[in-house]
């Protein structure tokens, strides 16, 4: 299994340094939130006023919350990091870190760009609509929670999109780009509405030699209803009469959406193999493609096969908030360039295990530099 998993990543390698598209070429239309990412440490242990330890894993800190029921207690936050935030902000600055031409839409300031959006900012042709949300992102070892603040996000309607961009400059914009992603469903209320308005209005005017990728992320729907998580399914599907969907997911999402589906499945939807999960729900919504992310592994399938990956293991991330947002960006990269499914799956986990380890997004050298990397670790926790 070791050598087929290097062999694969060997492969994926050559296959970016032949193809004929290079990141430069790409043109990207992302949007449609931004946020304001505080990383947060939690404290267990407070030795002196310089140093602490940490609680690791999700499940202590339920524990001790648990104990304080009925009670009351006291738990100490550490900011560790302010930085981008936003599922459409983090792909973007991927999708750019490339090399790309990124035109981005969203919630980056307003009236003037937020100081954490400068950079992006000035490397995209950007349109603000309103004041970013805010996230405090704790952070584990074994995953995060993402305690969002997003009144704001109720400013992202069509009106005020429409504003910024008028209907015929994002005609112009879309009809030449090669990937459009619409993301952060959950937390923008009116994504619906503006789904639609652009598959009535928008999308039937494109002027594209070849039909453009549409990455959709619902971004953790389990607060939304089932009613409208389905009005979300229905709408993504429609997307394909003009586009090559691409429908992302981690292990929960797929889960919810499993549910929401009523897949028969030979167990819960949280204990099936990502196999049966990713292709019953593929075979459900037959979109061109549907790609599953848990934290060790992916698994997509495309045109009825599925395919899968074991990721770049490490112990110690530094950086998990945006790791999946990573992983999209490195996906849709090895779709623009025709990577096979299964190379793109090596692009989406080599993104993402980059960016855990380095707290920041690969430029397109460096995505390759850390395949190389991984070909020679496989299996390893390096």
């Amino acid at each position: 299994m070791a050598q087929q998993a290097k062999e694969l990543i060997q492969e994926t390698l050559q296959a970016l340094k032949g193809s004929e598209t290079k990141p430069e070429g790409l043109s990207c239309f992302v949007g449609l939130d931004g946020f304001v990412d505080e990383i947060i440490h939690v404290v267990d242990k407070r030795i002196d006023f310089e140093s602490y330890t940490r609680v690791e894993t999700i499940a202590q800190l339920a524990e001790r919350i648990g104990r304080a029921a009925g009670l009351s207690t006291n738990i100490e936050l550490i900011p560790k990091q302010v930085k981008l935030g936003g599922n459409g902000p983090i792909m973007a600055n991927a999708l750019r870190s490339y090399g790309a031409q990124v035109t981005y839409v969203g919630c980056l300031g307003s009236p003037d760009i937020h100081q954490v959006f400068r950079e992006l900012a000035d490397a995209c042709d950007t349109y603000s609509i309103c004041e970013p949300g805010h996230t405090d992102a704790l952070e584990f070892t074994d995953g995060k929670l993402m305690l969002g603040k997003i009144e704001v996000l109720k400013e992202v309607n069509w009106e005020n999109i429409t504003a910024k961009l008028p209907p015929e400059k994002m005609v112009e914009i879309l009809s030449r780009s090669q990937l459009i992603s619409m993301v952060n469903w959950t937390m923008i209320p009116y994504m619906n509405d503006i789904w639609e308005t652009m598959l009535d209005d928008v999308l039937p005017k494109l002027d594209s030699p070849e039909k453009p990728l549409a990455f959709f992320d619902l971004a953790d729907p389990e607060k939304r209803s089932k009613e409208d998580i389905a009005s979300a399914m229905e709408l993504i599907q429609r997307f394909e009469k003009y586009c090559r969907v691409i429908l992302g997911l981690n292990r929960k999402e797929a889960s919810e959406i499993a549910d929401v589906l009523g897949l028969t499945l030979s167990d819960k939807p949280e204990n099936v193999s990502l196999e049966e999960i990713t292709t019953a729900i593929a075979e459900r919504l037959d979109l061109f493609c549907l790609v599953v992310h848990p934290v060790t592994e992916a698994g997509t399938v495309v045109g009825g096969q599925f395919y899968h990956v074991e990721g770049p293991y490490t112990s110690n991330p530094r950086l998990t908030t945006g790791a999946g947002d990573n992983f999209n960006a490195g996906f849709c990269l090895g779709q623009l360039l025709g990577l096979a499914p299964q190379q793109c799956l090596v692009t989406g986990t080599g993104t993402s295990g980059f960016y855990v380890r380095n707290m920041r997004s690969p430029r397109f050298s460096e995505l390759m530099d850390f395949l190389e990397l991984w070909s020679e670790n496989v299996g390893q926790d390096f």
